[in-house]
């Protein structure tokens, strides 16, 4: 292939010494996560692996046969030993006396938990028997790119012919299922000499007697495939050669800025989706390349890559020679709205009596000649992985077309495995989303106590969070901390100096960028300073006011904007204090700021409603642990106002309250949640005192 990537050689990364004390389970792994270490060998989530072992019976001790393969739903890179099922060979060869025929192969999947070893309790997937009925002891299913675009070529059997001759054999197009395992088991039976298969349209089965041999069997396999690619397309165009130039990298991330809140504004009628934006040179070759379109009509080829990617995607219309965003973006209402009316007449002509109801018919791959590629779903990880495979896609087509020619699975064979029975009940089983699940938060003070707890508030249910700060040290180790909780995925940062417009505005673009959009905004950026009114300077008062006061302005107007753009609501919610209601002596500065806070929040409350925005208000007091505020003058200015010491401050904030307790950053994070969910969704300019009680900032 033209990539210089697919190019490479893969590397072999078995440590004999270090398999030397393995069992054979724990070989498996082993296999498994070198493979899925590598994508180019197999995708997320794709293929799997399998070794027969023999095992002591637990009811009857004596040695039986055991059948270790990766079940259902997990990924090679990244099993653990539980990510495997265990199954009985005697009782899943005994099943060969209860099928029923092709159009009855459904029904033996509920078979396989009769067939578990040792109370297992992880579910085989449908690709068991195609493992089982493989009489060597190791086998791997991968789903390489250089494989499928053999597979998926229109002569894809003469070219398996042409590079691997008879060591390598081929099987015409079956959805996985028992059928296929049956199919696999008359091969090897007719074929003993054989070291592996090519499933048209799918991807290679491999498979030895011994891990290690299995395991470099398939490098081998793979690797002859990407070698003939290499040189057969040696000096050939990709994909017909270019017809667009890309913009710079600035300006293909600008772009994707201003489009995806637009699509997902459209995209979000169901649930909230989140974004991902990809301009990487593969994906670039490929939405610059004269026949892109065609290619793309044809839809994907392997199940694994069409599940995730939808059968095609949507070319949207952007000249980069002459980019109009703003034209773009007013015709995507009519190309959204078409491709949906394509989706549902695909269904319609495809469906059975007894298909699932149609679901989402939104595109979830978007293709931006000059710029890259979108695509959104319902959380960040689904929508990079869906990207991903989208890249695999890409790859397929670069090869099969170059070679022979690029052909998609048939529109009813591809239906069948989207809207299979078996498909839909593993979708009914997936645990119901969290409360924030597909919300974006930008969170402003983020790398500070009140910021980090509400941002590690909404990443608990589901969210994904922008923390933007002017602390770079803070910023990072806040980021280090909620990405090794909740993942890389959900947690991004910005430096963002909130009195600064086009830092705002920049912001803004990048989590557009990053996540499609944004949900909530958390402003709770902040400042402190005490001091009498004779010796307020006018620099101090103007730092308060453009922090606390215009601060809050520029965040929100922003805000408000994708709002707009997005048409799907949204909360804003202030973080002020009680000093915003209640006067403090010798800090007129920050009260009044504060106090124009809240009046700012009660003007954008009457602002927003009509489009379906909320903004409320949590007025918090005294809360000293994790905030940056309470660190150097400020808290010796306040210590001295009270008579205390640094050390007597919390304890006379606590005395002082009505209920004698402190307030904590994570009680203002629960406030904040509350305000920015549905739980609170009839709520709009309202004010949450989290203060442990003070009967002076009382709002009523």
């Amino acid at each position: 292939m033209t990539s210089s990537k697919n190019s490479q050689h893969l590397e072999n990364k078995w440590d004999a010494a270090h398999a030397s004390k393995m069992s054979e389970p724990e070989k498996l792994l082993y296999r498994s996560n070198l493979l899925g270490s590598d994508k180019r060998i197999t995708n997320y989530g794709g293929g799997n692996t399998s070794a027969k072992v023999m095992q002591d019976d637990p009811l009857t001790g004596n040695a039986t046969e055991v059948l270790w393969v990766k079940g259902s739903g997990g990924d090679v890179g990244s099993i653990k030993m539980d990510g495997f099922s265990t199954l009985y060979m005697d009782k899943l060869n005994a099943l060969r006396g209860l099928y029923r025929g092709v159009e009855f192969e459904d029904e033996m999947v509920a078979y396989l938990p009769h067939c578990t070893f040792n109370l297992n309790p992880r579910a085989a997937s449908i690709d068991t028997p195609l493992h089982a009925y493989v009489p060597a002891k190791h086998v791997d299913h991968m789903h390489p790119d250089a494989i499928i675009a053999i597979a998926a070529a229109k002569d894809s059997k003469a070219l398996t012919q042409q590079i691997y001759g008879d060591s390598i054999g081929w099987l015409p197009w079956k959805k996985p299922g028992y059928e296929l395992g049956l199919w696999l088991s008359d091969f090897c039976e007719k074929n003993p000499d054989a070291k592996g298969v090519v499933l048209e349209s799918h991807g290679l089965f491999t498979w030895a007697d011994d891990a290690k041999d299995c395991y470099e069997l398939t490098l081998d396999v793979i690797q002859t495939a990407m070698d003939w690619f290499a040189k057969e397309t040696a000096g050939k165009d990709a994909f017909g050669g270019a017809v667009h130039t890309s913009l710079n990298a600035d300006a293909r991330r600008a772009t994707a800025a201003r489009l995806m809140p637009a699509i997902r504004g459209y995209v979000s009628g169901q649930q909230h989706m989140v974004g991902h934006f990809a301009d990487s040179d593969a994906v670039l070759e490929f939405v610059n390349a004269k026949d892109m379109k065609r290619l793309a009509a044809l839809g994907t080829s392997c199940p694994d890559h069409f599940l995730r990617t939808k059968i095609c995607p949507l070319v949207v219309d952007f000249d980069p020679a002459q980019p109009d965003i703003d034209a773009t973006i007013a015709g995507l209402d009519k190309a959204i709205a078409e491709y949906r009316v394509g989706y549902q007449a695909y269904y319609d002509r495809c469906k059975h009596d007894d298909s699932p109801a149609i679901r989402d018919p939104n595109a979830v791959v978007y293709l931006i000649p000059g710029v890259g590629m979108i695509t959104f779903a319902k959380d960040k990880a689904t929508a990079r992985i869906s990207g991903e495979f989208y890249v695999n896609a890409i790859n397929v087509m670069r090869g099969a077309d170059a070679v022979s020619e690029y052909q998609g699975l048939p529109e009813q064979e591809a239906f069948d495995i989207e809207y299979w029975l078996l498909e839909e009940a593993k979708l009914q089983r997936m645990p119901a989303p969290k409360s924030m699940a597909g919300r974006v938060a930008l969170v402003t003070g983020g790398a500070g106590g009140i910021g980090a707890a509400t941002a590690d508030r909404y990443l608990r249910e589901g969210a994904c969070v922008m923390l933007a700060d002017i602390d770079d040290a803070a910023l990072a180790e806040t980021l280090e901390g909620l990405s090794t909780k909740y993942s890389a995925d959900v947690v991004r940062t910005v430096n963002m100096n909130v009195t600064d417009e086009s830092a705002v505005a920049s912001a803004y673009s990048e989590i557009a960028a990053e996540f499609g959009g944004v949900d909530i905004l958390v402003s709770n950026a902040g400042i402190a300073s005490s001091a009498p009114i004779e010796d307020t300077s006018l620099d101090l008062w103007n730092k308060n006011m453009s922090i606390l006061s215009t601060g809050y302005f520029l965040v929100s107007r922003e805000a408000f904007k994708l709002f707009k753009v997005q048409d799907m609501g949204g909360a804003v919610v202030f973080v002020a204090s009680k000093n915003g209601l209640a006067a403090s002596p010798n800090a007129s500065a920050y009260c009044t700021a504060k106090a124009s806070e809240i009046h700012l929040a009660r003007c954008l409350a009457l602002e927003g409603a009509p489009m379906g925005v909320r903004v409320n208000v949590v007025n918090p007091d005294a809360v000293l642990k994790g905030s940056k505020i309470w660190q150097g003058e400020w808290l010796d200015q306040r210590a001295g106002t009270y008579g205390t010491d640094k050390d007597g401050l919390e304890e006379m904030y606590r005395d002082r309250s009505m209920l004698k307790r402190s307030v904590l950053p994570e009680d203002i994070a629960e406030a904040a949640y509350f305000l920015a969910s549905d739980l609170s969704a009839k709520s709009t300019g309202n004010i949450i005192n989290v203060d442990a009680g003070n009967k002076e900032a009382f709002t009523r």
